[in-house]
């Protein structure tokens, strides 16, 4: 999912679109918060469900600028709130999967609660 807004970001495209999961929306609320994309409504139903996603633009190009993802099914990442710091001086966030939801690292301080260190953008 992180690929699929990278690529749509480095190709100036202005949407994209993801088959529906809980946890796919999740993240994608999560980014929403924290400026990168908007959340449109759901299309189709049932199995073709889908949601769409547009980018945030600043000056006209996407404020999303990279992405480098942590946590593996090989190798799974883990963060206690005393190592979630800033990213990127501020300027990028983690995206964290805690007991409260999926959260970044400001939400996450702020909850002091610590989870599995999903991605980090920027």
């Amino acid at each position: 999912m992180i690929v699929r807004i990278k690529n749509a970001a480095l190709t100036n495209k202005e949407q994209v679109v993801f088959q529906h999961s809980k946890f796919v929306l999740a993240v994608l609320v999560a980014l929403e918060r924290a400026g990168y994309v908007e959340v449109l409504p759901k299309k189709g139903k049932k199995v073709t469900k889908q949601i769409e996603a547009k980018l945030v633009l600043v000056d006209g190009s996407p404020r999303f600028k990279g992405a480098r993802r942590l946590s593996k099914p090989s190798k799974r990442i883990y963060k206690k709130i005393d190592d979630v710091k800033p990213i990127k001086s501020g300027f990028g966030s983690l995206i964290l999967s805690t007991p409260k939801g999926v959260l970044t690292d400001k939400e996450a301080r702020k909850e002091n609660v610590g989870g599995e260190a999903l991605f980090l953008i920027w």
